[in-house]
């Protein structure tokens, strides 16, 4: 019986789905998604292309798991960072407003030391997957949404005016930072995007708060500052 592995978490994945899951996640970020077929994903796995296709039901739906396992990393590693490196809300005793914010560069920046050899994976997948439809554009565009959602919320808790303004002003900067750190084209981009980010950050603290402060959750294009 084919079991749809697709959406599982990491905890309910067989162990050979989990062979498959973690040859296919090397493979598509260390050579590209189209230049990897699935006889290589089982070769790498220690399996038969018949497990893969009973575990995932074809590559597009491994490929579609593989950028939801590295969303997963990517959150929990940012947000674990965040709440260790700036614990508090920047209110009180502790970190000073904007802190937070700023601490996701930091999270960023050792993020790419360690895990973004070739760049940001959903900025290369997304350039390989051209068709909107395709199951793995879905979890791209959902983790770029998330990431501009997250500074949202924070730059809301610094206190800052027109947080939604500073949300997409600092998400500019590290999709920009990691893209140009996988092309060398910036020595230390995320270093020059911290500095850019804090100049932007001191701006809207050193402003009156203007309009009923805004809640976390409310959608883009919803929002008043």
């Amino acid at each position: 019986m084919r079991r749809e592995a697709g959406d599982a978490g990491p905890e309910g994945l067989t162990p050979g789905a989990r062979k498959i899951l973690d040859a296919a996640s090397a493979l598509f970020y260390e050579r590209g998604i189209t230049a990897v077929g699935v006889d290589l994903i089982a070769k790498e796995a220690g399996t038969t292309k018949k497990t893969l296709y009973d575990r995932f039901g074809g590559k597009d739906a491994l490929i579609a798991a593989y950028l939801r396992e590295r969303d997963r990393r990517w959150r929990s590693w940012l947000t674990s960072w965040v709440d260790t490196q700036a614990p508090g809300t920047g209110t009180g005793p502790g970190p000073g407003p904007g802190e937070r914010l700023l601490a996701t560069f930091d999270a960023l920046a050792e993020w790419t030391r360690q895990h973004n050899p070739r760049g940001c994976g959903f900025v290369n997948a997304a350039a390989e997957l051209p068709d909107p439809a395709h199951p793995g554009r879905r979890v791209i565009n959902e983790q770029k949404l998330w990431l501009r959602g997250y500074l949202y919320e924070l730059a809301v808790a610094s206190g800052a005016d027109e947080p939604d303004r500073l949300a997409d002003e600092l998400a500019l900067l590290h999709e920009g930072a990691v893209v140009l750190r996988g092309l060398a084209v910036v020595d230390d981009p995320v270093a020059r995007a911290r500095a850019l980010a804090a100049q932007s950050l001191e701006r809207a603290l050193s402003r009156p708060r203007r309009g009923v402060p805004p809640t976390a959750d409310t959608p883009p294009g919803d929002r008043s500052a």
